[in-house]
């Protein structure tokens, strides 16, 4: 048999040639030769086919045209082989072989004249032309022919002579123009045709062969092919049976091995099944093969048996045959563009039903994400697919929320499942998925169903709240989140602007969080006033209080109107808090707040109020008497700075020695001491009164010291002062061209230098000729400035005359 890419030229042992397509079917029928066919030879184009047959015939003919040759032979003919090119009209060549190896040439008046290229080594069994070198192979080994030159370049002996070449003949391929594949017994050689240097041919060949990779194999070649780098080889096999032990023939092998330069690496091996193997010989398979679809023919006596490469729909038909999904995914992936066979979705499905079907839901769960991507049909049919398994929960997590959506049926089914048998996971999802993917009103009123039987679960507020936030009934979720006092209602209230739903909420507001309460009411001051959370927190006056002290504390104005209710306030639940109060506001009635503190009995608040309701007396003399504090009372009369209040507290004091001792040790810098010693009646027993009067005449000391040091300081600036300025005085003053007299505003100098002239300037700087000065009418020859007399600067009196 000989490949084409087109058609299979098939010869058969009772001379018929038949042409086939790839698939096997029967195109065209030849009737050569009443015995068999030894050898059908091609050339490129497929139009023109040699045959040779037993009885000696060769005939070449064209496929598709009239044009013939027929010759007959004394003996049989084993090998026709046409040119290549034999479609050329210049390339009409063809060689036989037998006995002789005959060249046919087509020449003048279309005749045919034949040369003998060789002879005298035995039969010639195979050739193979490609290009413009032939190839063939006797019993002595394989030539080589260059055809330009008509030299024969080579001879590649036989390795192993003992083996018979009729019953394991040679098997010659061609890889490319240059490159000759050998394979004989079980020896194979990979030689290539090289160009001779021209220093080196004097008469040798211009070409020579080099064998660049040699290997024995443990079989008999009957065949050989190129792949890539690789080589395709048809092992004959002999083994002995284990029941005879006799040596018998095995199935032939297509093996795939990596030349290497002194052996090979089997890539892969497959023993092939034909009929009647057992009786088969080596000469009787054949390797063909199509070298544009990576095709190869596998030929014996009664079957052909076509391989090609595996390509990634075989690998990932082995995958999938071994439940290797997840490879056969991957595989599919990378090779999507390639691949024919299998679509990756088909794959993913696959998949995932063969992880439902371990138990792994989870994981098929999370492929579902990648394999189903955005079909919105797969989606749901897959949903429904773990429902009736009851797994709805396991895809729940991965159901797609965003680009696809699915429908809203899809996801209240999932919701339901879960309200059902687990609160929390309900609520996680409602949290987690967007509002608009199911109907809110369908859920709503689903979890206020469940409500009923256990009415105070706060998961399923929380969630019922969540839901109404969704469908923007804020007011309820506002309702639901107070009664639980979750820490979000403060965030809902700004998110959603629900002031004017909290208006009558304020005291559950202040109930559940007073300080965020009170923060949020008075940044929002403008949708919620201060009068009407005054009058709701009306009932409730220690919330009350809480609002209008941090109200007071940003702005003392803004809440002046409730500042004599304050002073209530601040009095019963924040009394610390009341005196700052006092000081600092300038619109609470001082009468109503003495009342207060009078009733109450604060004396601090109490005097504070007198001394500034300008009642001195009466605040130093409760402090006096309430207090009996005479450090308190010393202060404060420090603070008045009042004579008359200075005498009252010597005089409310005079009979208590404790007081006595307090006025002694704080009195010697505001009053003088002796007025209170020259009270002390004699006789009276006053604690420490030694330390306070030592304790007077250090402080007088210490003043006395003090007003020294001040004196020495005064004399030393005043000094250093006069010195500066006499130096000053000292100093030269420039007049120049520049100056101008202040009084009669013209140059100071006159233009002509020759002329008398009279100038008089001032230590202020200012300058006046002698004739523009007024006459002074007192007795003093001393003059002074009139310019900074005038503005009362203090006169500058001349310190220079210059006359001319």
């Amino acid at each position: 048999m000989t490949v084409h890419e087109k058609f299979l030229a098939l010869g058969t042992h009772y001379g018929k040639v038949y042409l086939l397509d790839v698939q096997g079917n029967i195109t065209q029928k030849f009737d050569v030769s009443p015995v068999k066919i030894n050898q059908i030879s091609l050339d490129e184009s497929g139009e023109h086919m040699g045959v040779c047959s037993e009885d000696g015939k060769v005939q070449v003919f064209g496929l598709y045209s009239a044009e013939e040759f027929h010759e007959t032979f004394d003996c049989p003919i084993k090998i026709v082989a046409v040119h290549p090119q034999f479609v050329r009209s210049h390339f009409k060549q063809f060689v036989t072989g037998g006995k002789k190896l005959l060249l046919y040439e087509r020449g003048w008046m279309n005749r045919w004249k034949p040369s003998v290229l060789h002879e005298g080594e035995g039969n010639i069994r195979n050739i193979k032309w490609r290009g413009h070198l032939i190839a063939w192979a006797n019993n002595m080994g394989v030539k080589i022919l260059d055809m330009i030159s008509k030299q024969r370049i080579t001879n590649v002996p036989r390795d192993d002579i003992s083996l018979r070449p009729d019953m394991y003949p040679c098997s010659l391929c061609w890889k490319d123009n240059l490159t000759l594949i050998i394979g004989w017994g079980n020896s194979v050689k990979i030689c290539s045709v090289k160009e001779r240097h021209a220093s080196e041919m004097r008469d040798l060949p211009n070409r020579y062969v080099e064998i660049v990779f040699q290997f024995d194999t443990e079989f008999y070649v009957s065949g050989l092919a190129p792949l890539c780098d690789q080589l395709v080889i048809l092992s004959y096999v002999k083994e002995i049976s284990e029941k005879t032990e006799v040596e018998c023939c095995a199935r032939p092998r297509l093996d795939i091995v990596q030349p290497l330069p002194e052996s090979c690496e089997e890539i892969s091996s497959d023993a092939l099944t034909v009929r009647g193997f057992q009786e088969n010989e080596c000469r009787d398979y054949h390797l063909e093969y199509s070298e544009g679809e990576s095709l190869f023919y596998i030929i014996s006596p009664r079957d052909v048996v076509v391989a090609k490469e595996r390509d990634q729909d075989d690998h990932i038909d082995w995958l999938l045959e071994k439940k290797k999904y997840e490879e056969a995914l991957m595989a599919a992936e990378i090779s999507q563009k390639t691949i024919k066979k299998h679509k990756i979705l088909d794959i993913g499905l696959a998949y995932i039903n063969h992880l439902m079907e371990k138990g792994e839901y989870d994981l098929a769960a999370r492929k579902c994400q990648k394999i189903l991507g955005k079909n919105t049909e797969l989606w749901e049919f897959e949903v429904y697919k773990f429902k009736e398994i009851g797994q709805l929960k396991a895809i729940s997590r991965y159901l797609p929320r965003r680009d696809p959506v699915l429908k809203p049926l899809i996801y209240e089914m999932v919701l339901h499942e879960f309200l059902e048998s687990n609160y929390e996971g309900f609520a996680t999802l409602i949290k987690e998925w967007p509002g608009d993917l199911y109907n809110n009103t369908i859920i709503v009123q689903a979890v206020v169903d469940h409500l009923k039987k256990d009415p105070q679960n706060r998961t399923l507020l929380q969630t019922l709240a969540e839901l109404y936030t969704y469908d923007q009934r804020y007011g309820r979720a506002l309702e639901i989140y107070l009664t639980l006092r979750h820490k979000d209602v403060f965030q809902l209230i700004h998110k959603h602007n629900l002031f004017s739903s909290i208006r009558d909420k304020i005291v559950l507001l202040m109930d559940f969080d007073s300080e965020k309460a009170v923060d949020m009411l008075l940044d929002n001051e403008d949708k919620i006033s201060i009068d009407r959370v005054v009058e709701e927190l009306e009932n409730r006056p220690e919330l009350q209080h809480v609002y209008l002290h941090k109200l007071f504390k940003r702005d003392h104005h803004k809440g002046q109107r409730y500042h004599e209710k304050q002073i209530s306030l601040y009095a019963e639940y924040d009394r610390p808090n009341l005196l700052p109060f006092l000081r600092d506001s300038t619109h609470c009635p001082l009468e109503k707040a003495l009342e207060i503190c009078q009733q109450r009995n604060f004396v601090e608040e109490t005097v504070y109020l007198l001394s500034r309701m300008g009642n001195s007396r009466s605040a130093l003399k409760m402090i006096m008497e309430e207090l009996q504090d005479v450090d308190k009372a010393i202060e404060f009369a420090k603070e008045q700075d009042d004579g008359e209040l200075w005498e009252d507290l010597i005089l409310y004091s005079i009979d208590k020695p404790p007081f006595i001792t307090g006025l002694l040790n704080n009195i010697g810098t505001h009053v003088d001491p002796i007025l209170l010693i020259h009270r002390i009646k004699e006789g009276m027993e006053i604690p420490n009164l030694r330390d306070s009067l030592v304790k007077i005449l250090q402080d007088y000391n210490l003043q006395i010291l003090l007003r020294e040091g001040c004196k020495k300081i005064l004399v030393a600036d005043s000094l250093s002062l006069l010195k500066k300025m006499h130096r000053t005085q000292m100093k030269g003053v420039l007049v120049d061209e520049e100056n101008i007299c202040e009084s009669c505003l013209s140059p100071i100098l006159p233009s002509d230098a020759s002329k008398s002239f009279s100038v008089v300037v001032f230590h202020c700087r200012h300058m006046f000729h002698r004739e523009c000065l007024p006459v002074s009418n007192t007795v003093s020859s001393v003059q002074f400035c009139n310019i900074c007399s005038a503005k009362h600067r203090g006169p500058g009196s001349a310190v220079l005359e210059m006359k001319k």
